[in-house]
């Protein structure tokens, strides 16, 4: 532990709170109500925890290209997700979900059975 430089530390603060926020936003996917809030969550959340983990990686390393190379992929990822996420939502609300709790997304255990 004490031969860890600085460089070390900051790097391992930023990939281990970019996996912080990544599994955060797996389980917002997972537990949020409706298509909207889970594309947020892969949206937003998600895409923070990929640059900071690449941030962490850039520390790791000592090659310029490496730095580079991963530099480009934060940028790809800066406008990508961003697209992709208003892509999907218009073509949910042209396929015609609506937001609400009319329209969450329901588990077994939460749909009341019916007296027919």
């Amino acid at each position: 532990m004490a031969d860890l430089g600085i460089l070390d530390w900051i790097s391992w603060a930023f990939i281990l709170s970019g996996a912080f926020f990544a599994l955060t936003g797996s389980f917002g996917m997972l537990r949020l109500p409706d298509v909207f809030s889970r594309m947020h969550a892969a949206g937003m959340v998600d895409t923070l925890g990929a640059w900071l983990i690449l941030i962490g990686l850039m520390f790791q390393t000592d090659s310029w290209i490496v730095i580079v190379k991963l530099g480009l992929i934060i940028i790809f990822i800066s406008f990508t997700s961003p697209t992709t996420t208003f892509a999907l939502s218009r073509a949910a609300v042209l396929g015609g979900i609506g937001t609400g709790p009319k329209h969450a997304i329901r588990r077994k255990k939460d749909v009341k059975p019916s007296n027919t």
